[in-house]
Order: C-alpha cells, then structure tokens, then sequence
C-alpha cells in the first residue's frame, strides 16, 4: 500500500484547518471602499470620538454566547453584519461607556502611526465634534464631514461601538466568552463616505472556531484583547497613508 507522502499530509490538513475555521468562524472583519474613493486626495484626517449604542443589545438566554447585536443602525455604506439564529427567550446587555474610549484611543494609536496622513490633535477633534453635534443632532457622516470642514482636514473617521462584553471566567475557560463590535467610517470633508469597515466577534470554543482559537493560543481572551485585534485587521484594509517600514 502506497504512503502518500509527509508534505502531502501536511498541506491537507492545513487546507482543512483553513475550510473548517472558515465555516465555523464566520466573517469577524468586513471593509468596503467606495468607487469615488480614487477621485479623493486624503493626507489629512480627524478623529472623531467613538460613541457606543445606548440600547441594550440582546444575548440568548440559552445560549453562554452573546448574539450579532439586531440594532445596529444602517447607513449608506454599512458593510452587513452576519447573523446568528436568535431563539427566543433573550436578555439585554448594555454597552459599557469605557468601550467608545478604550476603541477611541486603540484607532488613535494606530492613525498616529501612518506615514503621509496627518492627524488633527484628537482633542480639537473632540471639541469640533461636541459644538456640531449638538447643533445639528445629525448623523454621524454629517457630524464627521462638518469636523473635516472645521479643521480644514480632507476627512474625518467616525465611529461607534455596538458590541462589547467582557468574558466571565478566565483565559482557561469562560462562560460567556468576550464580545466585541464597532463600526468605522471614514467621511470626507464633503460628506462622502469613502471607507467603511465593520467588526464583530464573540470568541467561540476550539469546536466552533478552530483558526480564531489556535490564533489566540487555545485562551479565552479579554474584551480588550478582541478590540485590539478587529482595531488591526481592520487598519490591515485602510487605504489612506501606509504602515511605516512598507
């Protein structure tokens, strides 16, 4: 009988590693650029404070894992959020207002670090976004294009965090596990939305999400640790300055 060679072996089960994560993960990080995006010049940008939604998201009452949050507000370019089945009985869950900041300054760090894009001092932003929003009480792209327009950048990134609950346990085993989820827009200074990127993840056991788990050293990581993490995947796709060193 024929031994089908190591390398062999070793390629198929990475290739069903990689089918079995894909299945069982589900999409965690989502971007979408618009197609006005190549007219645009962006060499600078304001951030404006991340904000968190108010309303008390759902979990399943049987279920140790909370659920993709069913309010989350739709815009023109909201990238979708996938679903999970919800049986009824469910319980709310409220979202920290420590999230908005704790993403806030994780997308700070990050920004302050592209090479060719010029950030406005997070503080005028902040200043800029309080007086205009509660002139207009408008939405956020409008709130992120008049900041743009008030500190002379070429755009604004807006922001809110829809999801975010920190484990129950420890990194040996938690019940829930953490979940986390915001959303990211960057608005030009006209109040085109340029780029959009969603984030959602409730970490899953070994049995339900081989990759992610492997990834994260078979632990059950923090509520801050996953932010961190959809804060980088998401920077991976941002298409305005460039990481340094590349």
């Amino acid at each position: 009988m024929n031994r089908m060679p190591r390398m062999t072996w070793t390629i198929l089960a990475a290739g069903l590693m990689v089918v079995l994560g894909a299945g069982c993960s589900g999409w965690k990080v989502t971007t979408e650029s618009s197609d006005l995006l190549p007219r645009y010049t962006v060499r600078s940008m304001a951030l404006v404070p991340f904000s968190s939604i108010a309303t008390p998201q759902v979990r399943d009452q049987g279920s140790p894992f909370f659920s993709t949050p069913h309010s989350i507000r739709q815009h023109d370019m909201s990238v979708a959020i996938p679903g999970d089945a919800e049986p009824p009985p469910r319980q709310a869950a409220s979202v920290p207002a420590s999230a908005a900041e704790l993403v806030t300054q994780l997308f700070w760090k990050r920004l302050q670090s592209r090479e060719g894009l010029h950030m406005v001092p997070l503080g005028d932003s902040a200043k800029a976004s309080v007086a205009v929003g509660v002139l207009a009480e408008a939405r956020q792209e409008a709130v992120a294009a008049a900041v743009a327009r008030s500190l002379k950048a070429d755009a604004a990134l807006v922001g809110y965090v829809s999801m975010y609950q920190e484990r129950v346990g420890s990194r040996l085993g938690a019940n829930p596990a953490a979940s986390v989820g915001f959303e990211v827009k960057v608005v030009a200074a006209d109040g085109q939305v340029l780029w959009a990127g969603n984030y959602y993840e409730r970490q899953r056991p070994l049995t339900e999400d081989v990759i992610g788990f492997i990834q994260r050293s078979g632990m059950f990581v923090t509520a801050e640790e996953l932010a961190e993490y959809g804060v980088d995947e998401l920077m991976k796709e941002f298409p305005f300055g460039g990481e340094k060193g590349k």
